[in-house]
């Protein structure tokens, strides 16, 4: 029914809206969320002088103070086990294990999140336009520009994982140089870096193309393929869809590529063999 698509539309560009004030509030120190929990402040302050009494009825000797109230934890979830990161961490972890390469470098992505994941069971190299000043065993890590590829890297590993760091790339965001191409000089070193049959676990966002300034870009599905065409074999697709489900497996035909699976921001994770 026509009335019912428009009215479903309309609601998901209101959301976004709100989604974007949420973004920019974000930028200038504001968490709205947080803001709003201030209802539970009369709440704190109750239950801080029913402990204080019950501190002095048992003769408890706490020392008793109200330096750091949460308003905020009682309406957030027990944990985020949903959503792009999430998901692509875990689930490209797991295939490195499965797989087992040589070696494994890593472009860009989560250090908490997918870093940690793979370092907990070998060692893993790290590359980031950003310095990592902690150490950590099984990490490696080395801070460079990788739209410029340094000497000696070429055909240097056998399996290589950049998650949702391409679209990044010469936005200014990181620091990094502006470069309307950068995301695909990215491309062509992490395909340089790779040796023959390697393998490339490649996420980024997918969606209507487009960039976000300055915060990412959002590819079509055709476009990254595009890149893969003539320099990678597709091997395996998954994706998030703009819920934060997991779509894992997915196929990828003409129509679900031609209208990018009806994402507006998804999380599109790509595995690409290197071609011989």
């Amino acid at each position: 029914m026509p009335s019912v698509k428009l009215f479903i539309r309309k609601r998901k560009k209101l959301y976004r809206f709100v989604e974007y004030l949420f973004y920019w509030a974000l930028n200038f120190g504001i968490d709205v969320r947080k803001l709003l929990a201030i209802r539970r402040f009369p709440g704190v302050v109750k239950e801080y002088f029913i402990l204080k009494g019950q501190n002095a009825d048992t003769g408890s000797k706490w020392d008793l103070k109200f330096t750091m109230p949460s308003l905020y934890d009682r309406y957030d979830e027990s944990g985020g086990a949903s959503g792009h990161y999430f998901h692509q961490d875990l689930l490209v972890a797991q295939k490195i294990f499965k797989r087992r390469p040589i070696k494994h470098v890593d472009v860009g992505s989560s250090i908490e999140g997918f870093v940690a994941h793979v370092a907990t069971f070998r060692s893993i190299e790290v590359f980031d336009i950003r310095p990592l000043m902690s150490k950590t065993p099984n990490i490696v890590f080395r801070q460079c520009d990788f739209m410029d590829l340094q000497e000696g890297l070429a055909n240097y590993c056998d399996s290589v994982s950049c998650l949702h760091a391409l679209e990044h790339f010469g936005l200014g965001r990181y620091g990094d140089p502006l470069d309307i191409d950068g995301h695909l000089r990215g491309f062509a070193n992490l395909h340089r870096m790779l040796q023959p049959n390697g393998i490339l676990y490649l996420s980024c966002p997918i969606g209507t193309e487009r960039i976000e300034f300055n915060a990412h870009r959002v590819f079509a599905i055709k476009t990254i393929l595009g890149w893969a065409k003539d320099r990678f074999e597709p091997v395996g697709f998954s994706y998030v869809d703009d819920e934060g489900d997991l779509h894992e497996n997915a196929a990828l035909d003409d129509a679900a590529i031609s209208i990018n699976l009806q994402l507006h921001y998804g999380c599109g994770i790509f595995e690409f063999r290197k071609s011989a």
